[in-house]
């Protein structure tokens, strides 16, 4: 498992919709369903960034921080 996330879209008159059923928040919209994928891929982005923001907030900071790729 990589970093990958699902995807629904849906067609609303001339517009695509999409969200990501595993970020509650992430939503995105587009002209097209690439434009659509890509707001929805910018919004989880930006969602997981302030969630490790917030999660990070009142760590010791003698504590050990480490990075781990999950892939």
């Amino acid at each position: 498992m990589r970093n990958e996330f699902s995807a629904i879209i849906e067609k609303d008159g001339k517009w695509y919709i999409g969200y990501c059923p595993e970020v509650p928040g992430a939503n995105g919209q587009g002209k097209t369903v690439e434009q659509c994928k890509q707001n929805l891929a910018d919004a989880i982005s930006l969602i997981l960034q302030d969630r490790r923001e917030d999660a990070l907030r009142g760590v010791p900071e003698d504590a050990l921080y480490e990075v781990i790729t999950v892939s």
